[in-house]
């Protein structure tokens, strides 16, 4: 039998306090595995937020997603795991990625040597959350110490996109995520880079990526719903391989320059509903749910559904999973 994918559910940190608690317990109740809480400079805290999402709930894991160590010290970010997972055991996982570029930019925030720099954070994170005493002397970290909290079973992610960072999570992390837009190809694409680095660190990590949903009876007013958010994130040059591998027709240049001119008729007539069927979950219920077993076939162990802001429509899109019992991965 193919393995049961997992589900989980993102959030960016734009929603006040009432909509992330609504959200929580949506996600909990349709049989979302983890919520995975961003951290995006200048919105809302992932930590203080985790803690509020894992009182509100009762079995539903956390995720800090993805903390950068240019702008959160390694220790600090394992000292919130390990606090957060002492008042609520079992269920916190520590993600650390770079961080968005241009947020980093407007922080004044130089993100110098990355490969370095996270493979660094990521084992300083682990000897920490062992609980013994820890002597780490490395290019950007030096640290000596023991944390209170002693020792904490906490998972660590790296979030990556290009070739030498998910080597790095196949070789170091205990799991790799996958940012949103991505299409299923480009999806297999990552993770055959992600097992060399497996190969390297003599063990399976946890594969996960960003996927963006919708799911109406009117697919037209399904894709309205994410056609924007997905030109965002596909305008990026860095997606080039992506939308080459998906069979993608899109001028990104013009993309680009439609949202710096905040010409949003041309944003969405490029952005057509082609590339929204081949990058996201998006459509009817009966073609969602093809394209979610899409991306489980592509080698996922779990699927984070992006872009929710609305429980309704997070129901409706967990309700595609249910009536099948699990969908499946490879």
């Amino acid at each position: 039998m193919a393995p049961r994918l997992q589900i989980g559910v993102s959030v960016d940190g734009s929603d006040p306090p009432s909509a992330l608690r609504a959200l929580s317990v949506a996600a909990e109740a349709g049989g979302a595995t983890n919520l995975w809480l961003a951290c995006h400079l200048f919105s809302r805290e992932p930590i203080a937020s985790a803690a509020a999402v894992l009182a509100a709930t009762r079995s539903l894991g956390t995720v800090l997603m993805a903390m950068s160590p240019y702008t959160v010290h390694p220790l600090y970010a394992a000292m919130a795991a390990a606090t957060l997972d002492e008042l609520f055991p079992g269920r916190v996982q520590l993600c650390f990625g770079v961080g968005a570029p241009a947020a980093l930019e407007a922080a004044g925030v130089a993100a110098e040597r990355p490969i370095e720099t996270l493979r660094e954070a990521i084992g300083l994170a682990r000897l920490l959350l062992s609980g013994e005493p820890v002597t780490f002397a490395g290019r950007r970290y030096r640290v000596s110490g023991r944390m209170a909290m002693g020792a904490h079973r906490v998972p660590l992610w790296l979030a990556a996109s290009g070739p030498r960072m998910l080597e790095l999570a196949g070789e170091k992390a205990d799991g790799v995520v996958i940012s949103a837009g991505t299409a299923p190809a480009f999806i297999g694409w990552c993770l055959d880079i992600v097992r060399r680095g497996e190969e390297r660190g003599g063990r399976a990590v946890k594969k996960a990526a960003l996927v963006v949903c919708s799911v109406d009876a009117d697919a037209h007013r399904a894709h309205e719903r994410v056609r924007r958010r997905l030109a965002y994130v596909l305008r990026g040059a860095h997606h080039a391989h992506n939308l080459e591998l998906a069979g993608t027709r899109l001028d990104q240049a013009a993309l680009a320059d439609a949202f710096a001119h905040e010409d949003w008729q041309r944003v969405d007539a490029l952005t057509t509903d082609d590339v929204i069927t081949r990058h996201c979950a998006s459509g009817t219920p009966a073609a969602a749910s093809a394209m979610l077993n899409a991306y489980g076939e592509a080698g996922l162990d779990e699927i984070v559904v992006y872009g929710m802001h609305e429980p309704v429509q997070l129901e409706a899109v967990l309700a595609v999973v249910r009536p099948q019992g699990a969908l499946t991965g490879r």
